[in-house]
């Protein structure tokens, strides 16, 4: 499991649930972060709290989906990637690897070991919960994007997470608070939302989270607990060998399998290797418990999420030029604020 903790440090409840041997991973969010140095702080005593060290994890994709703000650089949403990519596709190449390299840089610095970025959901522009966190509306353009973010946040020493397989971007209706279903004929799926998976894939990307929705022409179940999505099409015919992260378990798209328990479960027999559970502190102890059985994710690909190399890259010259390229995807409108003002 991969699950949060209460606030910016630890409680007592916190640290049972961490150490329990069925979690594998830790999760943060805006209210676990005050300032660089609380963050820092947080980041050590959780390394120090198990041996080996759970990875540290964030929805840090820019724009609306930052969840650390104050000494950490601004990030665009991923929509303006896609801007310039209709301006000057070079550039946007470039200010995709700078944006997460930036990204990699400052969560490294504080101790957190990886992101899950990129979304490379479709911009269909009919699901308001994707919007501008989607690249753009061409798989092309979403694919290569993509893969320049993965070779971004690779060459700072981080690993990558696509999501939400096999595409969020189609279905209306936000996975947080209803069950999605996207009804379109699977050859449209294939031929347009797994498109940028083939691109990122190849580019090394190192884990996938599948969506909360129900992809009703190929399975009546939503694709993070779909043998065939999962095994099928992402194992079989994508020839993906990272690990797979289940979506938060919480979220009310989740809910098509039963109880908690039997979501964790649903979601670890079609091919998940890891899930995670947020802001259900109860909920997350008794699942702790019931999984106590269940083999671990396999190790090999867990490792792969942790974060390599030691030094502060943001004192490096190539952080520096990540800055500079990032700027170049702000809005060519007369007064816009700069991008890479933080850092």
């Amino acid at each position: 499991m991969v699950i949060d903790a209460i606030g910016s440090a630890l409680t007592d409840e916190d640290r049972e649930r961490l150490r329990h041997p069925a979690t594998g991973g830790v999760i943060l969010f805006s209210r676990n972060y005050e300032n660089p140095q609380q963050l820092l702080a947080l980041c050590e005593v959780l390394e120090r709290l198990r041996e080996p060290a759970l990875p540290v994890c964030v929805d840090h994709e820019g724009g609306r989906v930052q969840r650390f703000r104050e000494g950490f650089t601004a990030i665009p949403p991923m929509r303006e990637l896609g801007k310039l990519w209709d301006r000057d596709r070079e550039a946007a190449r470039e200010a995709a690897r700078s944006a997460a390299y930036v990204i990699a840089a400052e969560l490294a610095a504080h101790g957190v070991d990886f992101s899950f970025a990129p979304v490379l959901d479709l911009d269909y522009g009919s699901c308001a919960a994707i919007g501008d966190r989607a690249l753009h509306f061409d798989p092309n353009a979403v694919g290569a994007l993509g893969a320049c973010i993965v070779q971004g946040f690779a060459a700072a020493g981080m690993a990558a997470v696509g999501k939400h397989f096999p595409g969020h971007g189609f279905a209306p209706l936000d996975s947080h608070v209803e069950v999605p279903r996207d009804d379109r004929p699977v050859k449209d799926i294939f031929s347009k939302d797994v498109v940028p998976y083939r691109k990122a894939i190849e580019a090394g990307l190192a884990a996938v989270m599948p969506a909360h929705v129900i992809y009703t022409q190929a399975d009546p179940e939503p694709a993070g607990y779909s043998r065939y999505w999962l095994q099928e099409v992402l194992r079989g015919r994508l020839g993906f060998e990272g690990l797979v992260f289940s979506d938060d378990l919480s979220m009310v798209g989740a809910s098509t399998a039963g109880g908690i328990a039997e979501r964790a479960r649903a979601a670890l027999a079609a091919g998940c290797d890891m899930v995670l559970l947020c802001n259900d502190p109860p909920g997350q102890a008794a699942l702790l418990e019931s999984l106590g059985d269940l083999p671990l994710a396999r190790p090999e690909r867990l490792e792969r999420m942790r974060k390599k190399g030691g030094r502060d890259l943001r004192k490096s010259v190539a952080y520096r030029d990540a800055l500079v390229a990032l700027d170049s995807c702000r809005p060519p409108d007369k007064g816009a604020a700069s991008f890479a003002s933080g850092g």
